[in-house]
């Protein structure tokens, strides 16, 4: 309080009563007052004293001893914390997220750590957990109150309200800046903005840097979106976890293969990965792979994420309690939806109807789900499938829930493949469904969920969805062979066959083997394939279905002329031909002319070919069925070129070409265009055989087709040769033999790339490396019953052996 006193000259004061008094910020100016008589005056100021208690401002947990992996998003964090940043007026708010157990915390405090090392913050660095997800959250008026201790306030001078802390705390922190300068605060944890609005600092030196699973749009925080870490940063994660407990344990470094494996189970996620290396710690002598054995089935994995203290379903219990019903229950049923990812017409299928997108905006920002490879596309993180999968499982109403909305999903993906299928036949229909309006269409639809598709084929194996699952899996095959994604092909038609047995249905059955017979044998799997067609052929002769039978023994042919087995082949493409004209089944029928002219093309009868190959293309073109008419006027083609009528075949490879091109089939195009290179070679055009080599080699790498691209390898080789240029064919020859040793395993390819490997080196001059190759072909041919190859090579080598002493002796003459 202060006072004074006034008066006049006279003693009187010369204003008008109670006027002229002006308040300054410490003192009061009567100098423009009039006063009559004596004045008082008092000024009232009223402070609050805060006592000055323990200082709590280096309270930062240790940071985590295996922290690997997060080199980029360290730099941005400390980038962000560094008070040469320009803070424009505000305090710069820093807020790491992602899904639980990702390692946000993790990341906070390593950062925090190498701020303090670097002097950012001398005042100092706070630490508070808000505890956001828990059942009981820490509220602002708590974590105020926390922090006003830290600060140095007494507990007895902390004001009640969560406001007033507010004001105080602002307060104190600015006499902090002033004083000593930049301060952190480190919020773990916080669930809302409204948890952590009251806890920004007013003066902008200090920094703030938050941790959520949630994104906290409304802070206008810096946000660094956190993932998990790649698969090299995963296994030195766990390598590094065993070794901080004992630096002897080398399990980790004993077993890569088992160890990149116990990393993809455990997601990439840090939570995962250091639970699985505390429960190797704990059991010494357990191998990896037996830890790895026990994570593999999803249906139980979150239960063995368990280390005694930290428990992945526990961490995801914390999100998934504070979901609402309808966020929750889509929650459970994106983890049923087949595949990677899923767009909003999977999720309106297994809702029953369009998904909120509210509810979708909630798991998106509390990262249960995330945006996937396009917009309207959401995916979810491994573990957290296999816990809302628990999720359904664990209680009876969601799991009927869960079933009624696979069935839901399984039918609406059977009408769809079921629609898209008429585009995608070789041969004209009348009628087409309205699902798609044309092919392009439908092979987009069919492109985007083909993953989806194929994981789908897996609900055959199950009792509730078999007799759907299997038929939409048997529906797959008109679009998995002509995109010529046999591998999932492969998949999909084993699930058929086990889905088949289930049912106890021998037609489907045989018609999933004949189906994987099919995809084996562009796999280069003849053994597989032959015998997948013969248990076809089993079912189908058991039950009397004379046109299954005869397809049958068609695919069955096809997979032995693969495997050289011509005799045989010729027999199944004959059966097949009587048994399907017997029934009807003219088309197929046709493609037995096509296979038998291939067979004896392959075996040198080019006039018998050529008869059966021209019977072929007639009936396609009758029938309408473009694609198959292409293929029976290549083969015919081959034909053609081999019975020397040049110009005949090279009109039939242009036509096939043309047909490939419109029908959008790039693999076709390529085998088409590498023999119209064969017949330009043939002609001795051979800048423009070179070029048209060299275009189906680009398109046969771009499409990975590399059986494909070693054959035209050897062609483009060959064709080199001839034009003069052997060391350039060398070059391909080599690299067709490592692809046919090193990836197929193709003894004849081997044989055959060996064979005009010698024939290129021979034409170097370098006698020896010819004759060694030859020698490495015999066996490879005899060893699959090429014995005239066999024999051919060993001409060869008697003939270079003996240009070689021709050399020799020439050379002795001149001497």
């Amino acid at each position: 309080m202060g006072t004074g006193t006034g008066r006049g000259p006279d003693g009187i004061g010369s204003g008008e009563e109670g006027t002229g008094i002006t308040v300054g910020a410490d003192l009061l100016d009567f100098r423009s007052g009039q006063f009559h008589g004596d004045v008082v005056a008092k000024k009232v100021e009223h402070h609050y004293h805060h006592v000055q208690g323990a200082l709590a401002l280096r309270s930062l947990p240790c940071p985590v001893r295996s922290f690997v992996g997060r080199d980029r998003e360290l730099r941005t964090l400390l980038n962000a914390l560094d008070p040469a940043e320009p803070a424009r007026g505000a305090v710069l708010v820093s807020s790491v997220t992602g899904l639980g157990g990702v390692g946000k915390t993790a990341l906070a405090l390593q950062a925090a750590h190498a701020a303090q090392r670097r002097g950012f913050f001398p005042a100092g660095v706070v630490f508070l957990d808000l505890h956001g997800y828990d059942d009981v959250p820490v509220a602002p008026e708590q974590a105020l109150e926390q922090l006003l201790l830290a600060l140095g306030v007494s507990r007895d001078h902390i004001p009640p309200s969560a406001d007033a802390r507010a004001g105080l705390y602002r307060s104190v922190l600015a006499e902090v800046a002033e004083k000593q300068g930049a301060l952190l605060v480190v919020v773990d944890n916080a669930s809302h903005s409204s948890q952590v609005r009251p806890l920004l600092p007013g003066h902008p030196c200090h920094r703030v840097l938050v941790t959520s699973r949630d994104v906290l749009a409304q802070l206008g925080a810096q946000l660094l979106h956190l993932g998990v870490l790649s698969p090299e940063h995963s296994v030195e994660a766990l390598r590094t976890a065993l070794g901080s407990a004992d630096p002897t344990d080398v399990r980790i470094a004993q077993d890569p293969y088992q160890a990149r494996r116990l990393s993809g189970l455990c997601g990439h996620l840090p939570l995962a990965l250091h639970i699985a290396a505390a429960l190797l710690v704990n059991d010494p002598g357990k191998p990896v792979e037996e830890l790895a054995d026990e994570l593999a089935d999803t249906a139980t994995r979150i239960d063995y994420l368990d280390d005694g203290e930290r428990a992945m379903r526990a961490a995801f219990d914390m999100s998934y309690r504070r979901l609402r019903d309808g966020p929750a229950r889509l929650f459970r049923l994106i983890a049923l939806a087949p595949g990677p990812e899923a767009g909003l017409e999977a999720l309106a299928a297994l809702g029953g109807s369009p998904p909120a997108p509210r509810s979708l905006d909630v798991l998106v920002r509390a990262h249960l789900i995330e945006t996937g490879s396009s917009r309207g596309r959401w995916r979810m993180h491994d573990l957290v499938r296999a816990y809302g999968v628990f999720r359904t499982r664990e209680d009876a109403a969601h799991a009927a829930d869960g079933r009624a909305a696979r069935a839901r999903l399984l039918s609406h993906y059977q009408r769809r493949v079921t629609d898209s299928r008429p585009y995608l036949r070789t041969f004209a229909e009348q009628s087409r469904s309205g699902g798609f309006t044309d092919r392009d269409e439908a092979l987009r639809w069919l492109d985007t969920e083909r993953e989806a598709l194929v994981a789908a084929s897996q609900w055959a194996v199950d009792p509730e969805h078999a007799e759907t699952g299997v038929r939409f899996a048997l529906g797959l095959s008109h679009y998995l062979a002509w995109r010529r994604h046999f591998d999932d092909a492969a998949e999909v038609y084993q699930q058929a066959v086990k889905g088949s047995r289930l049912l106890g249905d021998r037609r489907l059955e045989g018609m999933a083997h004949d189906n994987l017979g099919m995809a084996l044998r562009h796999l280069r799997r003849g053994d597989e394939a032959i015998a997948a067609h013969r248990r076809a052929l089993d079912l189908f002769r058991a039950i009397g279905a004379v046109r299954e039978e005869g397809t049958a023994r068609y695919n069955l042919g096809n997979a032995l002329l693969e495997g050289r087995h011509f005799d045989q082949a010729l027999d199944a493409f004959q059966e097949a031909d009587t048994l399907l004209r017997a029934s009807g089944a003219v088309r197929i029928a046709a493609m037995t002319q096509n296979g038998l002219g291939v067979l004896r093309f392959r075996t040198g009868h080019f006039d018998q070919a050529l008869t059966h190959l021209n019977a072929a293309r007639d009936a396609y073109r009758s029938l309408g069925d473009t694609f198959m008419e292409a293929i029976s006027t290549n083969n015919r083609g081959r034909a053609l070129r081999s019975l020397g009528q040049l110009d005949a075949s090279l009109d039939d490879h242009t036509r096939s070409m043309t047909f490939f091109e419109g029908l959008g089939h790039a693999e076709r195009v390529a085998n088409a265009r590498n023999d119209l290179a064969l017949t330009l070679q043939a002609m001795g055009r051979f800048p423009e055989a070179i070029e048209q080599h060299t275009e189906a080699l680009d398109a046969l790498r771009a499409l990975r087709e590399q059986y494909r691209e070693a054959m035209v390898l050897n062609d483009l080789g060959n064709t080199l040769r001839s034009a003069g240029r052997p060391r350039d064919a060398l070059d391909c020859h080599e690299r067709a033999l490592t692809l046919l040793r090193d990836v197929f395993f193709d003894a004849y390819g081997q044989a055959r790339t060996l064979d005009l490997h010698a024939a290129a080196v021979l034409a170097v001059g370098d006698v020896e490396k010819a004759v060694r190759a030859w020698w490495d072909a015999v066996p490879l041919y005899r060893r699959v019953g090429s014995e005239d190859a066999a024999q051919a090579a060993t001409r060869r080598i008697t003939a270079a052996l003996g240009r070689r002493k021709g050399a020799i002796g020439a050379e002795e003459g001149d001497d």
